[in-house]
């Protein structure tokens, strides 16, 4: 299913809180350990599309762009590896300081 420009705009426009930032990288760790994988997915592009830091993030995985895409599509079936490197990324990224903040943030 397509995305709407406006759901679009309205993900970037969210983006701009930074709670809403870190809210969708909790969700979308929550929704890794449930086993809902493509919501995981989809949450983690929805965060790089909203902060429209695609190209960053993969240059920081040292991947091509269309790479994390691929890993982040619907039927994207990226490595535990993977997947834990673009979450140190994001959370540094977010200014979350430690694993143990990020968990916190998750769980409470």
């Amino acid at each position: 299913m397509a995305l709407t420009r406006e759901f679009k705009e309205t993900v970037m426009q969210l983006c701009q809180d930074p709670q809403y930032r870190r809210a969708l990288l909790v969700e979308a760790l929550e929704s890794y350990l449930e086993g809902e994988v493509a919501v995981g997915n989809a949450l983690l592009r929805d965060y790089l599309n909203g902060t429209q830091s695609f190209v960053d993030v993969a240059r920081a995985l040292r991947m091509q762009e269309s790479g994390l895409r691929r890993m982040l599509s619907a039927n994207g079936n990226a490595t535990a590896k993977n997947l834990f490197r673009l979450f140190k990324v994001c959370q540094k990224r977010e200014g979350i300081s430690s694993p143990r903040e990020f968990m916190g943030l998750a769980f409470d």
